[in-house]
């Protein structure tokens, strides 16, 4: 078996689909000995350019390592879905399963959310008063 990277990108209207449609492709991929490495759902993004009068798109990034008669099932299921606008399949030499770039930037920016969130907790906590400062003097 070999291992493919593949994105496909959903029409906007569609995008309540998004989670049943991985799951038809999981099982096409696994139906026949097949197995995810990683899937990331990016949501919705601007495009560059409109396809098909659409500004946005909900975009899905997956790698697999499947057989070929999988992955021609797949690229058919991609075609002759009228949802899927584009898709793109990559042959790898091996498995990714590190985070994408998009995946680590959003886990970095929920990360800084967090500690900010934790810093203004701290500030409406003072640790000592100006009042109990000037007692002491």
């Amino acid at each position: 078996m070999r291992h493919y990277e593949i994105v496909f990108l959903v029409h906007p209207d569609q995008s309540e689909q998004v989670p049943q449609m991985i799951e038809r492709y999981r099982g096409m991929v696994e139906g026949d000995g097949g197995r995810f490495h990683r899937l990331e759902d990016w949501g919705r993004r601007q495009l560059a350019y409109p396809i098909k009068k659409a500004h946005k798109a909900h975009y899905v990034l997956m790698n697999v390592e499947c057989t070929g008669a999988a992955l021609a099932e797949l690229e058919d299921a991609f075609r002759f879905n009228d949802a899927v606008l584009r898709h793109l399949i990559l042959a790898r030499d091996e498995a990714i399963i590190d985070p994408s770039f998009l995946a680590r930037e959003e886990n970095d920016r929920r990360d800084r959310g967090e500690e900010a969130t934790d810093l203004a907790e701290n500030e409406g906590e003072p640790e000592h008063s100006d009042n109990e400062a000037v007692k002491t003097a």
